[in-house]
């Protein structure tokens, strides 16, 4: 209906007239009456157009028109609505008081529909903005629809008793509806119960509204059931708000004005089990007490609808239990309060006693802000202040005399920014002062100092602009009051609103425009909201996300995203989901070379006995993780296979083995899913690991277990299918009989691999495009992604709406695009990078645009962030599909993108990739950008998903190549490295002799290399030694007194040319590293960490090191020519130590020794030597966010500590330390035995045979040996110990 139009001219009432043409009447739209249109005497703020329908109706819409051919019309306004005329209440939407935007010229007319329908009688219009050339001229019409419904009106006595048809109800489903307004802050709504404990109630506290329900719970009676929601916030505004309660077994939606909350209730019955009745407007009336002294309903109720029952109307026929009434009303009795609404810029000043000796005020205020100026009065002969100061009342009396100075201060109450009304009481006479807050006399704060009052007549509240010789402490004030005396007068303010008694500036009478910024909170994951009168603020700390509305994940996904951040294996927080809605939490990575595994540990001690179990009473063992199910989901699903050990050990006690087909023994997986297969086994197929591979101690059954034997016996193995993991549960059914015992054990998970963040799609054409569904971040929308390209431009995404959009794009080869509309006009954030983009690197994009702020973030280094207007719209809109790669194939994009998420959802590019024309799934070249993670020479290798580090042809090992590889020399152990292709001596028979045809240049060197670390705690010894098959040799020995010398003999020089790099005794048991190259004559020399010192060789000395052919380390076993001095003085015993990370030439002696030829005796032993500096500079604390030393007090999300393969760090130093004394005491024992019966070996070898046959395998070969295995003396004593 369109409902001005048949109005008579007085429905229509304003400010003030211009003139009897321009009455209010005449303002119809596309009417030309009067001077067409309606006009006030003065273009101001203070003016408004009020329309009366006659009675409540249903408001849609509302358009407006500028006055007929004229240069008046009105360009932004406020809509008010009532049912009364009084009270009003402005139009709210997304968020804020709502401005529309009016007209520009006189004739067009502007329509808009409301969002949020309104059920109103009067409508008043507020000008905000005029025409600039004339002044406000309006024509307005309303549409709508009809409304009637049955109203109720509450007294606070009154309970209206709904009887059930049966005494007991068991109800499954229920809808109640009821739209409700009261002024008071407190009061049940409507109450249930039953006798069996479930209960539900719906009241007002501290005016949100409460809904408390619970439907039982089987453990410890129905404490567990109880669940409580609340929602909305100051609804004691006494206007309409409409509730909708629809429950469906446990699932619930509860709705106020149109926010729906949706829940599950707590416990595991489905049932409300109420007995006799239900209540609305309070408590049951009966003749027990009220419970918990719960204050009834005072105010109205229309439309009550339980369950397809209109309550209002049975109660109109006398049909339900209305006799706690004293009189029952169906119209609303309206409450007589006229609030005041002030902003910082307004002032009320009302009249009041002057030259009295007592003053007695007293008002109402309701306010966000901590601070603000609530009253202020000159006095006769000094002032008076109430002010809020720290969400405090304060008052401050100053009384200035000839004869004294009198000073008055009072401070009561607290926190009383909270939006909720709040009384204020001040009395202050001949030396007595006294403030009472919210009523509580006992409470009340009193003074007795010297005091002499003579009243000024005049009171300013809620502001105070002029000069003063004693200002007040605070300026303005935020807020609202209402019921205000002065002087024990009530003020009157129909005739302030007349203009008849005080004045006012900028306030709005008869209404309260509070909003609660807080409800619904678009603080998200717990973040805490603060507001003030403007805006909100969340507070993040300790949720595990950032952002202006605690958003975004601080974490990373999954370990897979630390790898390759360059992190090494350790215990991580991560967050799959990113900002959707599952919480951070804990677990161990560990980074191998090719592969990145997730460990999720449990709680279920290892070999968990169980006794007295049977299948009808099997015992179920809960197996808790250190993160939710959920959690653990979201791991397994991404995760590219999972597997979990499982164990069962048993006497007696039979596993699988059933007549019936029921093991006795089953587990529950994922989804609360039973599985009947063991560990080692696949789905569907009821075997353990033996039966698979046919090896089961008695052939007959498929398990160890089911032989049901006297002595332990085990099954177990691996469950794999990721699908059904983790194991929650395992229900163990026959150990009951004598003797029959079990014992299981359940490991931890482990997953590998991240699909979401290799989940890749390369677009090869510019026309080419995915699309995916429409795009849902209404209120707040995050992306993230990584791109690569060497193309200048294009678009990365783009979703449409109506009017609104998102977009992200390459706008140039520097700079990143992130642009929306949310309905307030194009926005744009840019980023520029200071190198090109499209370097065919990866780089990831991070945009966020929430109600606070958009955030568009490149490569963790460039950022650019814009707040959101304080007005306007905040929801965006789209309905197109999301468009990846293109927009509406324009300006499209090249190149790769990988681990698109969006509101933490990663998208499937690869899958929508197959079966795209133009668009491939994965992309190559991931070393272009990870490639530096490759350390020490490690070469990186490409994968389809990923990289690897490929180590081989260094001395370093582990997933980045930063892992020394080193070894532990006993004295006589050594390391032979062949060069040369011939025939090896010293080799025994079982022993791979390799040869490897060596180029010249490879033979006749001109330049090394050379680079280890080395510990040890005995000198002398021989570290490195090279031969030839000349006399040429270069040696690196330590001498007697720990020093470190480099001898070099390349011929022309009649003795070797020696280095003595250092006179310190290095022999002391620390790792030293030494690098050494030479370039011809010039020799480099790095000890530690010392600076590089450079030699020359002799002008006589030649620059080849002429056919090179072996390479020692530990010892010197030679057959051809060796220099006498090192024999003699530093050959024996031999090494003894530690040597790591040995490199010469691009070849790794220790390495190949270690990986491909057998540790002969057990002489030379891996280990790290303790040398292993940190390649990767460290992240200073403050920058890294994964830092984990404050993190478990912060954390509430898993108490238990997960521990790195179940070792405590303190036990494994302590254990650590022991092994180290003992076997420090061990070698010294050896070497003092292997000392006294040492046997001094002879130099002379028999050619090893068969060194052709092995011509053509790998050229690095090591050869361990133990002096000499060729040549075996017969008086030669061993001792191992």
């Amino acid at each position: 209906f369109q409902f001005s139009s048949p109005l008579a001219h007085t429905a229509f009432t304003s400010s003030s007239v211009f003139s009897s043409g321009y009455a209010p009447g005449y303002a119809k739209l596309n009417r030309r009456g009067g001077a067409g249109g309606w006009s006030p005497l003065d273009s101001d703020h203070y003016q408004w157009l009020q329309v009366d329908l006659g009675s409540r109706k249903q408001v849609s819409a509302i358009a407006t028109q500028g006055r007929y051919s004229s240069s008046d019309w009105t360009t932004r306004y406020r809509l008010l609505y009532s049912d009364t005329g009084r009270n009003w209440k402005p139009y709210h939407q997304d968020g804020n008081i709502w401005a529309f935007s009016g007209n520009s010229n006189s004739e067009s007319a502007v329509r808009h529909e409301l969002q949020q329908g309104i059920v109103a009688r009067f409508l008043r219009l507020v000008p905000l903005d005029w025409s600039e050339e004339g002044r406000i001229g309006l024509r307005i019409e309303v549409y709508g629809c009809s409304y009637w419904a049955g109203v109720i009106n509450f007294d606070g006595q009154g309970v209206i008793s709904y009887r059930f048809k049966v005494k007991k109800m068991k109800i499954i489903k229920d809808v109640i509806a009821l739209r409700f307004k009261t002024s008071e802050s407190e009061g049940v709504i409507l109450h249930g119960e039953g006798q069996q404990g479930d209960y539900i109630t719906l009241e007002l506290s501290k005016a949100k509204l409460l809904l408390q329900i619970n439907l039982g719970s089987n453990q410890y009676g129905s404490i567990l059931g109880h669940t409580s929601v609340t929602t909305g916030s100051l609804l004691d505004d006494s206007h309409w708000h409409s509730v909708v309660i629809e429950r469906y077994r446990r699932n619930v939606n509860f709705t106020l004005d149109r926010h729906t909350q949706h829940f599950r209730t707590n416990g595991e019955f489905d049932h409300l089990d109420l007995d006799y009745e239900l209540s609305f407007g309070g408590m049951p009336y009966s003749g027990k007490p009220v419970g918990g002294g719960r204050k009834n309903f005072k105010g109205c109720m229309e439309s009550i609808n339980y369950n397809g029952d209109n309550i209002t109307d049975l109660a109109r026929r006398k049909k339900l239990d209305t006799s706690s009434f004293r009189n029952l009303s169906f119209s609303c009795v309206e409450t007589h309060t006229f609030p005041v609404f002030f902003n910082a810029t307004s002032f009320l000043q009302l009249p009041g006693r002057a030259n009295h000796n007592t003053i007695s005020v007293s008002f109402q205020f309701r306010t966000w802000n901590p601070d603000g100026l609530l009253l202020f009065s000159n006095l006769d002969d000094g002032t008076l202040e109430i002010s809020l100061e720290e969400s405090k009342v304060v008052v401050h009396i100053n009384v200035t005399r000839t004869t004294s100075n009198n000073r008055v201060d009072l401070s009561s109450g607290s926190g009383l920014n909270d939006g909720q009304w709040h009384a204020i009481r001040l009395v202050a006479k001949e030396n007595f002062a006294m403030l009472t807050i919210d009523g509580e006399e006992a409470s009340a704060v009193r003074s007795t100092s010297p005091l002499t009052i003579t009243t000024g007549g005049t009171y300013h509240l809620g502001g105070y602009f002029l000069q003063t010789l004693f200002p007040p402490s605070q300026r303005s004030f935020q807020g609202c009051m209402q019921a205000i005396l002065v002087d024990d007068q009530p003020a009157d303010m129909h005739a302030v609103e007349k203009g008849t008694v005080g004045a006012f500036e900028n306030v709005s009478l008869d209404m309260c425009a509070i909003i609660d910024r807080c409800m619904p909170n678009h603080c998200e994951h717990g973040g805490r909201c603060k507001q003030t009168w403007d805006g909100f603020s969340c507070t993040c700390d300790g949720t595990g996300y950032t952002g202006a509305t605690c958003h975004t994940s601080i974490y990373e996904p999954s370990c897979e995203a630390y790898k390759h951040l360059g992190r090494s294996s350790e215990t991580y927080w991560i967050d799959p989901d990113g900002s959707g809605p599952l919480g951070p939490f804990k677990v161990n990575c560990n980074m191998t070379e090719d592969k990145v595994w997730t460990t999720v540990m449990n709680n279920l001690p290892p070999r968990t006995t169980v006794t007295g179990s049977s299948r009808e009473r099997r015992t179920v063992l809960q197996v808790n993780y250190s993160a939710s199910m959920d959690q653990v989901t979201a791991i397994t699903t991404s995760a590219e296979k999972c597997e979990q050990q499982i164990a069962y050990s048993c006497r007696m006690s039979r596993l699988l083995n059933t007549p019936d087909g029921t093991p006795y023994t089953w587990w529950v997986g994922r989804g609360s899913e039973k599985h009947f297969y063991w560990g080692g086994s696949l789905p569907g197929i009821q075997k353990c690991a033996c039966g698979i591979d046919r090896n089961c101690t008695d052939p007959k059954y498929d398990c160890n277990c089911d032989a049901d034997n006297k002595q332990w016996r085990e099954d177990s193995g691996l469950l794999v299918n990721k699908e059904h993991l983790p194991v929650s549960q395992v229900a163990v059914g026959d150990t009951n009989r004598p003797g029959s015992e079990a014992k299981l054990t359940v490991g931890p998970l482990r997953c590998q691999g991240d699909n979401n963040y290799w989940n890749a799609a390369s677009f090869t054409t510019p026309s080419s495009y995915l699309h995916f569904a429409t795009f849902q971040g209404e209120t707040s929308a995050d992306i993230s992604f990584y791109f690569k390209t060497s193309a200048p431009y294009g678009v990365f995404l783009e979703n449409l709406g109506n009017t609104d959009f998102i977009r992200l794009e390459l706008k140039s080869p520097k700079v990143v695009s992130f642009s929306f509309d949310v309905g307030n006009g194009p926005v744009e954030l840019t980023v520029h990078s200071d190198t090109p983009l499209n370097d065919d690197q990866w780089h990831r994009v991070m945009a966020e645009r929430n109600v606070k702020e958009a955030v568009l973030q490149l490569d963790q280094t460039y950022r650019a962030s814009q707040l959101a207007p304080a007005q306007g719209h905040t929801r965006l809109e789209l309905f197109s599909q999301l468009y990846v790669g293109a927009a509406g194939g324009q300006r499209g994009f090249l190149g790769c993108i990988r681990a698109l998420r969006m509101n933490g959802i990663t998208l499937d590019l690869d899958e929508r990739a197959k079966v795209t024309p133009g668009v491939k799934p994965g992309c190559q070249g991931h070393c272009t950008s990870f490639g530096m993670y490759c350390r020490n020479g490690g070469k990186c290798v490409e994968k389809y998903n990923g990289y690897l580090c490929d180590c081989t042809a260094t001395a370093y090992d582990g997933p980045f190549c930063t892992r020394d590889v080193g070894g532990f020399f006993e004295a006589g152990t050594l390391v032979k490295y062949n060069f040369m292709p011939e025939a090896v001596a010293g080799a025994s028979r079982d022993t791979k002799i390799v040869t490897h045809q060596l180029t010249p240049h490879e033979v006749n060197l001109t330049k090394e290399e050379v680079a280890f670390s080395f510990s040890t705690s005995s000198a002398p010894a021989i570290l490195m030694y090279v031969s030839s098959k000349t006399q040429d040799y270069l040696a690196v020995v330590l001498r007697q007194n720990g020093s470190l010398q480099v001898r070099y003999n390349l011929g022309g020089l009649r003795e070797a040319f020696a280095i003595d790099v250092d006179q310190r005794n290095l022999a002391n048991g620390q790792p030293h590293s030494i690098n050494m190259s030479r370039v011809d004559r010039s020799i480099t020399i790095q000890l530690d960490h010392y600076p590089p010192v450079s030699y020359t060789l002799p002008d006589a000395s030649d620059t080849q090191f002429n056919l090179v052919k072996t390479l020692f380390l530990g010892k010197v076993f030679e057959t051809g020519h060796i220099d006498p001095v090192l024999i003699e003085r530093y050959n024996t015993p031999g090494f003894v130590g530690c040597l790591s990370r040995v490199q010469f030439n691009g070849v790794a002696p220790l390495k190949s020794a270690l990986r491909t030829a057998a540790q002969a005796q057990g002489k030379l032993v891996e280990s790290n030597c303790g040398a292993s500096p940190l390649t990767i500079p460290p992240m200073s604390a403050a920058t890294d966010p994964w830092r984990l030393d404050k993190t478990d007090a912060e954390f509430p999300f898993n108490e238990e500590r997960v521990i790195p393969d179940g070792v405590n760090r303190d036990s494994a130093i302590i254990g650590g330390i022991i092994a180290v004394v003992i076997f420090t005491i061990l070698c010294t024992l050896v070497f003092l035995i292997r000392y006294m019966f040492r046997h001094k070996g002879t130099y002379h070898t028999n050619e090893a045979k068969g060194s052709g046959e092995s011509a053509g395998e790998s050229a690095d070969t090591a050869i361990i040996g133990t002096d000499n295995p060729e040549t075996i003396d017969e008086s030669k004593k061993e001792w191992f110990i």
